[in-house]
């Protein structure tokens, strides 16, 4: 049985656990510290992931089946160069959002943030690992129980006023989602991906509006987690007063949502889905245009750097969904290399503002006290700004680049180009009022903390936003890999095969 597959969950699942029981203070008996042990599981992911993502580079599926129930009828757990790329993305963002936790305290301003935090973990692993239906419904369970204790950690008004409203409408959309399940099983017989794939494709026609109906379903409950227009009310309050390694964390959430629209518009409901055939691909398109616009305009409109950040993490998810929506391995690819990229930024630019209110105060567009380190923060600021705004010569400009380029045989070039270039000239204006307010204003009031902060506490944020420079560098080897990716999801019938056909050419053996 190969093993290796299931250390994403088990690793972070065991830590979480045990710091359960150990509690909130160092056991003497054990001897062991809580924030160590929280930090040596999350250390651990990062080689975990790399050499997954190394096997996964093979092209070849590995597939781990829980107590050895065969497919599709037992738990099952499937690796492809899109889930391990994320994977990666899972590890280093978490690295940074708890060094940067531990580095300045905020994971002490309240109960059990270690344990939630593993707990996080282990519920976007195991999405981005599922086989099935049911056990992504599962997964996405854990990750929101827990996201819903980090959000609340530290208390306050606005705290609870953002959580309530977040737990609220992921019922709701948990309760949809069940629906959605219960629909495609009803008329399908099955739950894991590739039984239900090819169940689907064979599907009576006169099933056609139930298979309909489930997969719209699911766009909704899946646009939910992912911040779509209509459903991103949830997420400017809900980031904007989380602290700031939980807000980092959070960038993933969202691409958990985006994740589970990529893998059922390619492996459930692509062109071979017989009478639900491409059904969702009519909706990408018009939802990535439209979140964009409502994400750039709610930038432009905010007073406040971390509400700021909160609207370009729906920026980036309106970005992401274009290039599904282009329904092209160009589109999808430079989708992909865009991914990469707003994941460490959007995480990088919430540790950083965190450093920059703990000297000025407060994040809002006016006078405040002086910033200690005006030259380091402004200028990490700058090239976060730089990046996220898709400006040259940062990643930024390199993933929309290849997206503007992936639309070039569309029909609807005019709308991505004026969506995409329209929506950067905004992102830029809100970007540059923002840092101008930040650091050019003249003070007001006395230094709020005037030691410096140490290496420890801005060398995370520094790091994740060493992505920009990083993805151009290795912008080659980064876009081979994401359009073998995207050429691998746009081709189920491999996904089923692994999963179902022979097992020997499925596994890949982890050491």
């Amino acid at each position: 049985m190969n093993h290796g597959l299931i250390l994403p969950i088990l690793l972070p699942f065991i830590a979480g656990i045990a710091l359960l029981l150990l509690g909130e203070t160092p056991s003497v008996r054990w001897r062991l510290d809580p924030r160590r042990l929280s930090l040596s599981s999350v250390a651990l992911l990062l080689p975990v992931a790399l050499l997954l993502l190394a096997r996964a580079s093979t092209g070849t599926y590995a597939t781990y089946a829980l107590g050895h129930w065969p497919a599709p009828f037992g738990i099952l757990l499937v690796l492809d160069r899109c889930s391990a790329l994320l994977l990666l993305l899972v590890a280093l963002v978490a690295l940074a959002a708890l060094l940067h936790a531990l580095a300045t305290g905020s994971d002490r301003r309240g109960r059990w943030f270690h344990a939630l935090f593993q707990f996080q973990l282990m519920g976007l692993n195991g999405a981005f690992l599922a086989g099935d239906l049911f056990n992504l419904f599962v997964f996405f369970e854990i990750l929101l129980i827990a996201s819903y204790g980090l959000l609340l950690h530290g208390g306050g008004a606005a705290r609870l006023r953002a959580g309530l409203h977040y737990v609220i409408l992921n019922l709701a959309g948990s309760a949809l989602f069940l629906i959605a399940i219960a629909t495609l099983y009803g008329t399908t017989g099955a739950l894991n991906f590739a039984d239900l794939a090819q169940r689907i494709a064979t599907a009576p026609t006169e099933t056609a509006g139930l298979l309909r109906a489930g997969a719209l379903l699911l766009l909704v409950v899946f646009g939910l987690k992912a911040a779509i227009l209509p459903l991103y009310c949830w997420l400017p309050a809900a980031y904007a007063s989380s602290s700031a390694p939980v807000a980092a964390l959070f960038a993933l959430l969202t691409k958990v949502g985006v994740y589970a629209i990529l893998r059922i518009t390619t492996l459930l409901f692509g062109s071979d889905a017989g009478p639900a055939a491409q059904v969702l691909a009519p909706w990408l398109l018009p939802l990535g245009l439209t979140t964009l616009l409502a994400g750039a305009l709610g930038m432009l409109a905010s007073a406040e750097l971390r509400r700021l950040l909160a609207y370009g993490v729906i920026v980036s998810i309106g970005t992401l969904l274009i290039g599904l929506g282009l329904d092209s391995s160009a589109g999808l690819g430079a989708a992909l290399v865009y991914l990469v990229h707003t994941t460490l930024i959007g995480a990088g630019m919430f540790l950083l503002a965190d450093l920059i209110a703990a000297q000025r105060g407060h994040l809002d567009h006016r006078p405040a006290a002086p910033l200690v380190q005006p030259a380091l923060l402004g200028g990490l600021f700058l090239a976060g700004a730089i990046a996220m705004a898709g400006l040259p010569p940062l990643s930024g400009f390199f993933g929309k680049l290849l997206l503007l380029r992936a639309a070039t045989d569309s029909a609807t070039l005019p709308w991505i180009w004026g969506g995409i270039l329209g929506s950067g000239l905004l992102v830029i204006i809100a970007l540059s009022r923002s840092g101008s307010a930040l650091f050019w204003l003249p003070a007001t009031a006395a230094t709020v903390n005037t030691a410096s902060a140490p290496i420890r506490q801005w060398l995370p944020a520094a790091a994740l936003l060493a992505a920009a420079p990083l993805l151009i560098l290795f912008g080659q080897p980064l876009l081979d890999f994401a359009t073998a990716t995207a050429q691998q999801l746009r081709e189920p019938a491999g996904y089923i095969h692994a999963v179902l056909g022979d097992p020997a050419v499925a596994t890949v053996v982890l050491p």
